[in-house]
């Protein structure tokens, strides 16, 4: 092959990538494809140190949600089990962040959360610890995250408990990602891990 054929060759193939990167740049054709399930409503309740967290602390990170309470004996000790392999894989990670809530509020006030924090070991500003009103925290779980059915409110909130084993993934704006994982099932937390770096590695 000469150097002249050898040259227009390789001014094709530039000519060939700058048209697609003109032509996607700035579209959502470079994003990561996995389905959105439903949107973080605004919110705010108190972390694990009394201070407010609100739907805005979530935005630009990836964030994984689950519900829980302290004094379970049940699920909940495996689902952290879980949760806490996720947040070894990425707790350096600057965009991402894990957020629990309690579905206990009459019992996980912010110094049980503090103190059920402290047990595990983790940096509470990668891991989060949220209380608040229980018909807040049951309306986010249903409303926003999908982690239960809404056909479970029909009964007096005082009456209701969630006691859910799911997780949820929510992207850098604020949308439930992908789907909603079991966090019991080894498989379903390997594909929640898989799909945390996809998001972290779309800007």
């Amino acid at each position: 092959m000469s150097k002249k054929t050898g040259f227009y060759l390789l001014f094709f193939t530039v000519l060939v990538v700058g048209f697609y990167y003109f032509l996607f740049q700035g579209t959502d054709n470079w994003k990561v494809k996995m389905p959105v399930l439903s949107y973080v409503q605004p919110f705010q309740f108190k972390n694990q140190d009394g201070n407010n967290f609100t739907d805005k602390d979530m935005l630009h990170k990836i964030t994984v949600v689950e519900y829980f309470f302290t004094t379970c004996k049940g699920i909940c000790p495996k689902l952290n089990t879980n949760m806490k392999d996720i947040y070894e894989v990425y707790k350096n990670e600057p965009d991402f962040q894990i957020v629990s809530h309690t579905c206990n509020p009459g019992t996980d006030s912010v110094s049980v959360l503090k103190h059920y924090a402290d047990s595990l070991q983790v940096n509470t500003k990668k891991w989060i610890f949220l209380t608040g009103r229980k018909d807040s925290l049951y309306q986010m779980a249903r409303g926003s995250y999908l982690l239960d059915d809404p056909k479970n409110n029909v009964e007096k909130i005082e009456d209701q408990f969630i006691h859910t084993q799911f997780f949820a993934l929510v992207d850098r704006e604020g949308k439930i990602r992908g789907k909603i994982y079991d966090g019991l099932k080894s498989l379903e937390v390997e594909q929640l891990k898989q799909d945390i770096s996809k998001l972290l590695k779309d800007k």
